[in-house]
């Protein structure tokens, strides 16, 4: 019995050697500069960011803990979790050049949606067998170490209620939780996820986010809107006033996947890559269009140029698609269905991917052609389907006679990962030119980019003469919806005006082909296009796009990707916006808006008001 109790108080002991273990290995893995041996001797805060950075491994540890009575196995199998969490970010990082956060975990609901296929193609072999290994490993041991608790449940089942209930009321994001997570003393920079993480480890910076921002709406003041939009009342009422079209054409919107001019690179020949781009660009309006978004998060761009809304004001808002929910969205399609037009949206994905099935229906499509629809011998080219096969189903949209179309088309051919891009013209591909300092695996994920990006700029200029040949006027916007992950060619060549990756813009378009003229060049925001468009196809008596036509133009700066540098703080203007913007997205700012002059009240059909749309952050 003495023995039997002395070899209990010994496994005991091993407790707090296996948690300093635990935290330790935790701090090497994260590789975190404020996690570091050194950083124990110069600041005395840092053994607690150790702490904080470990603590959820540990919960989850001491959970699995009890439920198994094996110390080593839940160890291993909280250590391979927390190693999955170190190796999706490394990858993130190596992709888009920023860390985890809190709203990537929606992803996990998208993975039988088509997100699992497209993520795996990011994952090394190499990775997913050392996973395998590892799980074995912790298998094994789940066998074949003997329990250090005893049978009995109630202590166990406290132990386990105790881990359960920690680790939950920290995903939830519980206030509590911030005397732990204080971002005063981990070092929290809203502003930047990545500085966070090089100096609180990747875990606090996600338990910071969450509990700062996750679920925190920002109040919306209709006082401060209703004085923004009566400021602009005379402007806009002027853009309200305008007759309707006699004719109203055909609109046809390409949101080109990773489109962008490949001449802001050093030592790259943009022109040549991209030669229907820059010449359509001098027959018509084009420039440059700052987006929300880098190297992915194509809904990002995607909701703004639908709505109208700016991302920058709903900053609890990363994946519009998964965090808002409403049975209808106001924004382009709406309004364009309110004057007539038939409505349809073009992507050969699966439809499920970002959520877009439900989505689309919520923003007013009426047809949405995925994946599903497209021919089963639609060209290929590289990892998903041509940009050709995507060009040829929007000309088949089209219809010379019957209500006006809004076709909305998305491309996937240049999509990534680039460092395989089978199936394709080798010999084309390496024939690209790419400019000293790019070597290695960095020069072949550009030249496959430069490969697909041609391909999208000649689809462009075939699209853009076929629709110079319909008797019925087109009208044709394009643009980019974000850079490609290329983030290691970017930092050997740099950028012509020597600006960060994550504030770099994307070119876009608008053009009638039957009748080309060039414009002045404008840089604009992709939240601003919208209203362009608009007023282009004459239809000028919607008050949300009126009213954003009335803005200045100075404002398309303030569009970037998450964690770029900050832009310099509005002051006044800036929270009358996020106020205008928080209204019009619940359905609320209508009233504060001016009525359409009475001509279009005549005659656009009637339509019920929409019913709200509520961004969920939960």
């Amino acid at each position: 019995m003495r023995h039997s109790r002395l070899e209990t108080v010994e496994r005991w002991a091993l407790a707090p050697l296996l948690g300093t273990a635990f935290v330790l290995w935790s701090a090497l893995l994260d590789g975190a500069a404020g996690l570091s041996p050194a950083s124990l001797l110069s600041a005395p805060e840092a053994p607690l960011r150790l702490l904080a950075n470990a603590l959820p491994g540990l919960l989850l540890a001491l959970l699995l803990f009890a439920l198994t009575r094996r110390a080593f196995a839940a160890l291993g199998l909280a250590l391979l979790l927390e190693a999955l969490l170190y190796a999706a970010n490394a990858l993130k990082l190596a992709n888009l050049d920023t860390p985890l956060m809190p709203a990537d975990f929606r992803l996990l609901g998208q993975l039988g949606q088509g997100a699992g296929h497209l993520l795996g193609r990011y994952v090394p072999p190499v990775l997913a067998l050392t996973a395998l290994g590892l799980l074995a490993g912790a298998l094994l041991l789940l066998r074949y170490e003997p329990p250090l608790l005893p049978r009995r449940r109630l202590p166990r089942l406290a132990l386990a209620g105790f881990a359960f209930t920690a680790l939950a009321t920290l995903c939830a994001g519980v206030p509590a939780w911030r005397q732990v997570y204080a971002p005063q003393r981990l070092g929290l920079q809203p502003w930047s996820a990545s500085m966070t993480a090089r100096h609180a480890g990747l875990v606090s910076t996600l338990a910071m986010y969450r509990l700062e921002y996750a679920g925190r709406r920002l109040a919306a003041d209709p006082l401060a809107a209703e004085a923004l939009i009566a400021a602009h009342a005379p402007t806009l009422r002027a853009e309200m006033d305008a007759a309707p079209p006699v004719e109203r054409p055909d609109i046809v919107v390409v949101q080109s996947e990773s489109f962008f001019d490949p001449g802001r690179l050093r030592g790259v020949d943009g022109a040549a890559l991209v030669p229907h781009l820059a010449r359509l660009q001098r027959e018509g309006a084009g420039g440059r269009l700052h987006v929300p978004t880098f190297g992915g998060g194509t809904i990002r761009t995607e909701f703004e140029v639908l709505t109208g809304l700016s991302l920058r004001y709903l900053p609890d808002v990363q994946f519009p698609y998964l965090q808002i929910h409403g049975k209808a969205i106001p924004g382009l399609v709406r309004t364009l269905r309110e004057h007539g037009y038939l409505t349809i949206a073009v992507h050969p994905n699966d439809a499920g991917f970002w959520n877009r099935s439900a989505a689309f229906k919520a923003l007013g499509f009426e047809r949405f052609v995925a994946l599903s629809a497209f021919p089963a011998d639609a060209p290929r080219d590289g990892l998903y389907v041509a940009d050709r096969a995507l060009t040829d189903e929007v000309l088949a949209q089209l219809r010379d006679d019957g209500p006006p179309r809004f076709v909305f088309a998305i491309s996937m051919e240049a999509h990534g990962p680039y460092g395989d891009s089978p199936g394709i013209d080798a010999a084309a591909r390496d024939a690209i030119p790419v400019p000293a300092g790019v070597e290695g695996s960095a020069r072949r994920e550009l030249q496959n980019y430069l490969y697909h990006l041609r391909h999208a700029d000649a689809e462009l200029g075939r699209l853009a003469a076929a629709l110079a040949q319909r008797p019925r006027p087109t009208l044709l916007l394009f643009y980019g919806d974000h850079l490609p992950a290329l983030v290691d060619a970017y930092r050997a060549l740099g950028f012509v005006d020597g600006g960060d990756m994550l504030r770099q813009t994307v070119p876009w378009l608008l053009i009638d082909p039957r009748h080309p003229q060039e414009a002045p060049r404008r840089d604009l925001a992709s939240w601003m296009l919208p209203a362009l468009l608009l007023d282009r196809a004459g239809i000028r008596d919607d008050a949300w796009f009126a009213f954003l036509r009335t803005l200045p133009p100075q404002l398309a700066a303030l569009t970037h990707a998450p964690d770029a540098a900050p832009s310099p703080p509005g002051g006044e203007f800036d929270r009358a916006m996020a106020s205008v913007v928080s209204l019009r997205l619940r359905g609320r700012l209508d009233p504060l808006l001016p009525q359409p002059p009475p001509h279009h009240l005549a005659a656009a059909p009637a339509s019920p008001p929409a019913p709200r749309a509520e961004p969920h952050s939960g």
